[in-house]
């Protein structure tokens, strides 16, 4: 994606904690015609040794997209986090203009199906710990041969990571701005409130306008 440098995170553990806080991704792969094709699905970040990184789904069976991870695994998964218009009001002249803050996270995978019943099963118990740990013993309480059923109906993938950008689009290049647009945001909705949270956590809300000098 676009990525002007003042925008760029590139602490790993900002786009970790972006993944996991907003789940809900866009899987996007080239179906058979070379178009995109996306799925908007939930995915499981999962660190594992030597800086790797790992993203683990599912999709339904009736869903080609796992045909197309198959024949071309390459692919990429977005997520989007909180995110909110900013009006030009809060600059301390009019010569300005509206803009549209927001954090997101881009990766760049190698799919890996996993058709196979128990390491699907398997699959489906680390994505029920993540969401509702509780459901687990409904899930197992249903009966094999109901799960069975469930587990044919899905195919599931992991997805690993090979390249990985955050960008955290939060006015920092426009000082001048930070006072009031922290008080706006931590007045407004919830997307606005958490983006206020993020520059409290980068320390922009406390940071002083640049003083011009004569």
């Amino acid at each position: 994606m676009y990525m002007p440098p003042q925008f760029n995170a590139k602490d790993p553990a900002i786009a970790l904690e972006l993944m996991r806080s907003h789940p809900f991704a866009s899987l996007i792969s080239n179906d058979d015609d070379g178009l995109p094709f996306v799925t908007h699905l939930p995915l499981v970040a999962e660190p594992r040794g030597a800086g790797e990184l790992v993203l683990l789904g599912h999709c339904a069976k009736p869903n080609p997209h796992w045909r197309y991870l198959q024949a071309r695994p390459k692919a990429v998964a977005t997520f989007l986090g909180p995110h909110a218009y900013l009006s030009p009001s809060v600059y301390p002249d009019l010569a300005r203009v509206p803009t549209w803050n927001y954090l997101s996270v881009h990766c760049t995978v190698e799919a890996t199906l996993i058709e196979d019943a128990a390491a699907k099963d398997a699959l489906l118990k680390k994505l029920i710990g993540d969401h509702e740990p509780a459901y687990a013993q409904q899930w197992r309480d249903l009966g094999e041969e109901f799960q069975l059923k469930m587990l044919a109906g899905i195919v599931g993938f992991e997805l690993r990571v090979t390249a990985l950008q955050c960008k955290v689009k939060l006015n920092q290049h426009r000082r001048e701005s930070h006072a009031a647009m922290h008080a706006m945001y931590s007045a407004g909705t919830p997307d606005e409130q958490a983006l206020a949270t993020w520059m409290d956590r980068l320390g922009l809300a406390s940071e002083a306008p640049v003083a011009e000098g004569r």
